[in-house]
């Protein structure tokens, strides 16, 4: 049974371990952040984890996933004038 909000998702790579992560800033709107705290805790994860999936989920909608290296590079035709 699918949980309610969170999208059917092909296996995933290898997570990194938490030392292998990136620590990052995110200074955030209040409201923003009660809602994805909120939506992390429907979804069994915490709003770190949430924001990953949720930006996971945007870099594959642009075609910029990063666990397929070929897509983050630009064609080689566009590098010609």
């Amino acid at each position: 049974m699918r949980r309610r909000g969170r999208p059917p998702c092909a296996p995933a790579a290898r997570a990194p371990l938490a030392s292998e992560r990136k620590p990052y800033l995110l200074r955030i709107d209040p409201r923003l952040f009660d809602a994805l705290q909120r939506w992390a805790r429907d979804d069994l994860r915490s709003v770190n984890a949430q924001i990953e999936f949720l930006l996971r989920l945007a870099l594959a909608k642009a075609g910029r996933d990063p666990r397929d290296d070929d897509d983050m590079r630009p064609p080689d035709d566009a590098a010609k004038p």
